[in-house]
């Protein structure tokens, strides 16, 4: 009898172990959730390229030379989305002067850790001055009153991951208040040397956790200005 309910007890002691160890764990996932591409938006984009680049180029793409890191200053998702949807920019004045075409990204990561897909990877999308034709752009839920999360910081380091095996030529992840540092590297591409916007998204301290994670992708360190 005492053999037994040992038996028993060691079997109930043992079995929640058996299923936290068998239990899967978070799968890395991209939800598709695409602002509008129309033919408007590929004209501009387009143009964008010979204008602003000096490309000239039949398709809206690029080849992914780098990942930018972005912050909203949205807290809310739907509303961001809202945002990048239209092809076109509204009320901006120190960026419709360089062009009408919309900003956006091509990632989007909400609060909680979830990644957006808004354009396909190799898509152009306007995020970073001077960069746009070889940067894949992330953008994060969250801003100065509201600090990314550590969900975002994983979940950058699963997406980066991620596009790093699938675009070896990625070489720099940097944020968006670093794009200045390359003025003078042959990445950037930027037809008027005064159109320049000051960044402060993400910041240092969330982009010097994120490249720790990353420290064994070997990406090259931030050119010096």
């Amino acid at each position: 009898m005492k053999k037994s309910w040992f038996s028993f007890s060691f079997l109930l002691g043992f079995l929640p172990l058996m299923i936290f160890s068998c239990a899967p764990k978070s799968t890395f996932r991209i939800f598709e959730k695409p602002i509008t591409w129309n033919d408007e938006r590929e004209a501009l984009s387009i143009q964008y390229l010979k204008d602003r680049h000096g490309l000239i180029q039949e398709t809206a793409t690029i080849k992914p030379q780098m990942v930018v890191v972005h912050w909203t200053a949205i807290d809310n998702i739907e509303v961001t989305f809202d945002v990048f949807d239209s092809p076109t920019l509204g009320g901006r004045e120190d960026l419709t002067s360089a062009s009408n075409l919309n900003v956006s990204s091509q990632f989007l990561i909400d609060r909680d850790g979830t990644i957006f897909r808004l354009l396909p990877d190799t898509t152009f999308a306007r995020h970073t001055i001077g960069l746009n034709y070889c940067a894949i752009g992330i953008e994060n839920v969250g801003g100065p009153d509201a600090p990314l999360t550590d969900e975002q910081l994983v979940a950058n380091e699963e997406l980066i991951r991620y596009l790093k095996k699938k675009y070896p030529a990625i070489d720099y992840v940097i944020g968006h208040h670093e794009y200045q540092l390359f003025q003078e590297t042959p990445l950037w591409k930027e037809a008027d040397p005064d159109y320049r916007t000051v960044k402060t998204d993400p910041g240092d301290a969330f982009m010097n956790k994120l490249r720790k994670n990353l420290s064994d992708l070997g990406l090259q360190p931030l050119p010096k200005f």
